[in-house]
């Protein structure tokens, strides 16, 4: 990986620390609607592929795990499976239009809930915290935002990356 991506890779990961905590400060069920580090893995992963998705993945999954109370490594586990599955489709299938974007993003959260969940309910024996279905919620909200990112996302680089030529 070259520098300037290792570079990217650490910025998208401290932009998705610093929100997360903003948002677990503003209120807790924000976190439940919306699932920042999984926005950064699942871009990593479309960029890169599959196994630099799944190793974005365990990354991310396992400091989204350091916020939680719940059993270590459940949100590693099931990031990097949808990560690798992010990396492994999107070089299938076009996910550039603002629509496919939208539906590949939601899938992949639905996966991932899915197997979180999952883990959750079979290793701690006891009935999931929704926050009051926020949680079933978090894909397409998730989705929505992150497809809206990723379509401003050139603009964004644009502002604050100078083209070669330019330097």
């Amino acid at each position: 990986m070259r520098t300037r991506e290792f570079t990217a890779a650490i910025g998208g990961v401290i932009v998705a620390f610093l929100l997360y905590t903003v948002l677990s400060r503003i209120s807790t069920y924000l976190i439940y609607a919306l699932n920042v580090f999984s926005i950064v893995v699942i871009h990593f992963a479309v960029k890169r592929g599959e196994t630099s998705g799944a190793l974005m993945g365990a990354f991310c999954g396992l400091i989204q795990d350091s916020f939680s109370v719940g059993v270590f490594g459940l949100s590693g586990i099931s990031k990097t499976a949808m990560g690798f599955i992010a990396g492994y489709a999107s070089r299938r299938i076009n996910v550039v239009q603002f629509k496919k974007q939208f539906v590949f993003i939601f899938f992949l959260l639905c996966i991932e809930l899915i197997i979180w969940s999952s883990l959750y309910s079979f290793i701690l024996s006891e009935r999931l915290n929704t926050a009051g279905g926020l949680l079933l919620l978090q894909p397409i909200v998730t989705a929505l935002l992150g497809s809206l990112f990723f379509l401003f996302l050139p603009k964004l680089k644009a502002l604050f990356i100078r083209p070669k030529d330019e330097k």
